[in-house]
């Protein structure tokens, strides 16, 4: 991440005393509606920001995103190096001074895809802190990011940027809309929208975007479960080969349908793939390269 104001960086100042926020795109580098969306709100929130001060990072791991990669040059993830170290390598160094920029804001959003691995139902997600205030600000910043899931999982995972927002005592959402090889406007307008809700929830622009009664939230869900908001761990494969998904994010499935099937080029088989589960098809596999212990979707029970 360069720290030069001007190149992955802008702060935009209204004048006027007022909460900190900042908003993180690029932590993974083939995620790309995100920065775009940064791109698209450094000239929005020009025009219309009225108190507070907010700090855009449109790609908060360079090496990441030069590679069109997750990972870094290091082969490292940012989402889970931080808080990083100052002498590092790359991905350490990106998290070092990311992690630096969150323990000065007051709020954190930080902007997700599924990139090239998975396509994922749009929602707006939270750790489920343990300050019940902190808590509360949390779960309001993602209602008024207004996408249809509402999501708050366990505390305890390491190395996020929200693990460092949480033991700075800042509240802090993520957001998770598609994935897969193509960029789509309407999750780039959804993101625009989503962060500008945010910052009208914390009163801090000239015009009011933000209107509780047109709500899309469908689905508040809260699960404090062990590493229940670990995508990579859920329904992991366990054949090689090439995975043919039969299932649409966002549809609800019953436990025992058919998921999708992994093709053996090699040895000939053809493994089918079932649910484990009744509820949302939160995410499906979209890179169809898999290899025995990597996920091919996840299932969110929603009853």
């Amino acid at each position: 991440m360069k720290t030069r104001t001007g190149e992955y960086i802008t702060a935009i100042q209204s004048g006027t005393t007022g909460p900190r926020v900042l908003i993180v795109a690029g932590v993974h580098g083939d995620e790309y509606e995100p920065m775009l969306a940064v791109m698209n709100l450094r000239k929005e929130i020009q025009e219309i920001l009225g108190r507070g001060t907010v700090t855009l990072i449109a790609v908060a791991n360079g090496s990441a995103y030069r590679a069109g990669t997750r990972t870094g040059s290091d082969a490292r993830d940012l989402a889970r190096t931080c808080p990083g170290k100052q002498n590092g390598t790359e991905t350490e160094v990106a998290a070092f001074l990311l992690s630096n920029y969150i323990r000065e804001c007051d709020y954190l959003i930080d902007l997700h895809t599924g990139g090239t691995l998975f396509e994922l139902f749009p929602l707006c997600g939270y750790m489920l802190h343990p300050d019940k205030e902190i808590l509360k600000a949390q779960r309001l910043m993602a209602a008024a990011f207004n996408l249809p899931l509402v999501w708050g999982t366990d505390a305890r995972p390491e190395g996020r940027t929200l693990s460092v927002a949480r033991d700075s005592g800042i509240p802090a959402i993520y957001a998770e809309y598609g994935g897969g090889n193509e960029v789509r406007d309407s999750i780039v307008d959804a993101y625009v929208k989503g962060c500008l809700g945010v910052l009208a929830h914390l009163n801090m622009l000239k015009v009011d975007v933000f209107n509780a009664s047109n709500s899309e939230v469908v689905y508040r869900v809260e699960d404090d479960q062990p590493d229940s908001g670990f995508l990579q761990g859920k329904m992991l494969s366990a054949f090689e080969g090439i995975f043919i998904p039969r299932v649409k994010v966002g549809a609800t499935v019953e436990e025992g349908a058919e998921w999708g099937t992994v093709f053996d080029p090699v040895k000939g088989g053809e493994h089918p793939v079932f649910a484990k589960a009744s509820g949302l098809v939160l995410f499906v596999r979209k890179h169809p390269k898999v290899a025995v212990g990597e996920s091919l979707g996840g299932i969110l029970k929603i009853k």
